[in-house]
């Protein structure tokens, strides 16, 4: 079998190889943080991300290279895999990681997104840019942001005074406001010789700019979940890609648009833990060491809540029915995700009603 190295050690990392050990993988980490939470599932080795000649010894005796987040340094990724794959190979690194060059890349394969004017350069074009996209407008920084961060909503002049004060300095876009009505994704795995799957179209609910809850509900396949499936895959075929890959979508009526994608296993799709005959980490494994990737198949509805910034008590959680606890071996603090509970059940209306009690239970600290 095959040797993985995994580029981060944080909790992807190490449900990646809870999910590949069983199929005979060995693992390896490169992250910066000594007490990663993949240290326990495999070697870590510690070292910056943009350290490249600490990365090329990280990767002798590997025979693929993945990824467990999207700000990998492209430079890097190119480099390493003109020794060794890399997967999904690095230009899906480079659309991901630049919010403007992500939205030009959806649009010319037509697929809808928020309308956007990039760059904004002065205080000056952000007011006028608010005004062209209707009075109400996101800024954004271009990199690096997640969990809601390096973003700003802008509803009047104040705003934008401060979110230029506040984000100024960097590379910016500003969005048009979508007043959707809910916000969902779709995760989909695809193999070197073009085999696609897509795990079911997941209905997500965020709190403070993070994921709290995501729901996958047994149904008939809609309209909306095949425009879905359709765009994912003009983007992995467009990319050549092979491994997972995730995008969200905010819902505006009829309309689905494009908020923007993750080449990696993804948040929203930890449900797949519990709900599916093969989750979305075996999938992603599966995939990269050219193993065949079967039907990715629910087999019962779930939900899934994150843990953010204490941790529960097991006891409460796991005396409700169809509940599942997933630990991250994290320390708490703010903000931070230390896990999930996943709920499976046949039955939607007790899916709901322990999902309810559970967001009472399940810690929320940020």
């Amino acid at each position: 079998m095959s040797h993985i190295g995994i580029i981060g050690g944080g909790q992807l990392g190490r449900m990646l190889a809870l999910a590949g050990l069983p199929l005979g993988h060995q693992f390896s980490f490169y992250d910066p943080n000594p007490v990663s939470p993949a240290r326990s599932v495999g070697a870590l080795t510690t070292g910056p991300f943009n350290d490249l000649e600490r990365l090329r010894k990280f990767t002798n005796g590997c025979d693929v290279i993945t990824y467990e987040f999207e700000n990998v340094p492209v430079a890097v990724a190119e480099a390493l895999n003109a020794q060794l794959p890399v997967l999904p190979h690095p230009k899906a690194l480079r659309f991901s990681q630049h919010r403007a060059e992500e939205k030009k890349f959806l649009q010319s394969h037509g697929i809808k997104t928020a309308p956007f004017l990039f760059p904004i350069l002065s205080i000056g074009a952000l007011l006028d840019g608010v005004r062209q996209l209707g009075g109400t407008a996101i800024l954004k920084t271009c990199t690096l942001g997640y969990d809601g961060k390096g973003q700003q909503v802008i509803r009047n002049e104040s705003d934008a005074h401060l979110a230029w004060d506040s984000l100024g300095g960097t590379e910016l876009i500003l969005e048009g406001f979508v007043p959707f009505d809910r916000e969902v994704s779709l995760v989909a795995v695809r193999s070197a010789d073009g085999a696609f799957h897509t795990f079911p179209l997941t209905e997500n609910r965020h709190k403070d700019g993070i994921l709290r809850r995501s729901t996958a509900r047994r149904m008939v396949t809609g309209q909306m979940e095949i425009e879905a499936v359709s765009s994912v895959h003009k983007i992995m075929e467009a990319l050549n890609y092979v491994g997972v890959l995730a995008v969200e979508f905010f819902v505006e009526g009829d309309n689905l648009i494009a908020n923007e994608m993750a080449p990696r296993v993804h948040n929203s799709g930890h449900w797949t833990i519990d709900g599916c005959h093969t989750n979305q980490f075996e999938a992603h494994v599966r995939a990269i060491t050219g193993l065949p990737v079967h039907p990715v198949s629910q087999h019962t509805s779930c939900s899934m809540i994150n843990i953010v910034g204490s941790l529960p008590d097991s006891r409460t959680i796991l005396e409700l029915p169809g509940t599942h606890l997933h630990l991250y071996d994290k320390s708490p603090r703010p903000g931070r995700k230390l896990g999930h509970v996943t709920v499976s059940l046949n039955d939607d209306a007790e899916l709901a009603d322990t999902v309810d009690r559970l967001e009472k239970a399940v810690p929320w600290v940020v």
